[in-house]
């Protein structure tokens, strides 16, 4: 039996441009992009997730604002949701174009995955839940990545549920990652395209800087101040997206403003590692260099492989 499709998949780093060619492919399809953020879903995370603006989009950008930054909004909702939006553009007979650098998500949308809730209240999740409330989702991120690095490279560093799992797995003998390529070897939900977008890693690491520079210049610390009045601090997850918690802590005068931008810069090029990582793994991803070719060229290799296989539609 044929899968629904076709999808085509935009990946990469942060800061890779990985928005502005899948808005290309969109443009040249007709279609719409889904984004595979797990920050990008809150309502007024907008300029610390590099939100594409609403005034700047020049195709619809879906599965971005859908819950409030309050809300325990967990993959296996994204899951449910984005495929209803995947369905309806394939309903509509147009390619969805999928975007994003949360490979867990991405995973979720395209593979037949599970996501049960587990029991809760036992001693060890207790142990590590109370672990990342002292010290944040990062060094819980941070011990998974000791104990296991390749389930910290699946997992978004502020998923603080998820890292909790891994490292319950982890205590019972079991790895997430091995668990979760038991996964992924089953048969996938769509007939997806991935492709990755690679550059110079000195580069890389250049755009992120001054993408974080940018953020500051547009109002990332009156975000921040916003947010925490509407209840930031009370989430688990949207509390710890890298800028959100290291801006709030400079606002409560824990730590001087350029030293919080500084540690954003830090944590952010980290974050590209995992991500990068999580990209390998999967040998599904068709690479574009970006050092080679233009983010245009890069749309037009994407739409032309469609083409070929006589999948384009829209």
């Amino acid at each position: 039996m044929s899968l629904p499709g076709p999808l085509v998949c935009v990946v990469g780093p942060t800061a890779s441009g990985k928005s502005l060619v899948a808005e290309g492919v969109a443009t040249r399809l007709g279609s719409s992009v889904v984004s595979v953020d797990a920050m990008q879903v809150y309502r007024g995370m907008d300029v610390g997730t590099a939100k594409t603006p609403v005034s700047e989009r020049r195709r619809p950008l879906l599965m971005v604002d859908v819950a409030d930054i309050t809300e325990d909004y967990s993959v296996r909702l994204f899951q449910r949701d984005a495929r209803r939006r995947v369905d309806d553009l394939l309903a509509s007979a147009v390619t969805p174009v999928l975007c994003g650098g949360t490979g867990l998500y991405l995973d979720a949308v395209i593979d037949e995955m599970e996501f049960p809730a587990g029991a809760i209240g036992d001693g060890s999740r207790t142990r590590y839940e109370d672990f990342a409330a002292e010290h944040g989702a990062s060094a819980l991120h941070e011990l998974l990545a000791d104990r296991d690095p390749a389930s910290a490279a699946l997992i978004h560093p502020n998923n603080v549920r998820r890292c909790v799992r891994a490292l319950e797995m982890l205590d019972e003998g079991v790895s997430y990652a091995e668990h979760h390529e038991g996964l992924h070897e089953r048969s996938p939900h769509y007939d997806a395209t991935i492709w990755g977008l690679t550059m110079d890693r000195a580069r890389l690491y250049a755009r992120i800087d001054e993408r974080v520079d940018r953020m500051v210049e547009a109002g990332l610390v009156d975000e921040v101040r916003s947010l925490l009045g509407r209840g930031l601090e009370s989430s688990k997850t949207a509390s710890q997206a890298i800028g959100y918690k290291e801006v709030a802590s400079a606002l409560r005068g824990e730590t001087s403003l350029e030293q919080a931008i500084d540690e954003v810069k830090q944590r952010t090029r980290r974050y590209a590692k995992r991500q990068l990582s999580w990209l390998r793994r999967d040998g599904r991803v068709r690479w574009i260099d970006l050092d080679a070719v233009s983010p245009d060229e890069a749309v037009e290799t994407i739409v032309s492989a469609l083409l070929v296989r006589g999948d384009a539609r829209g």
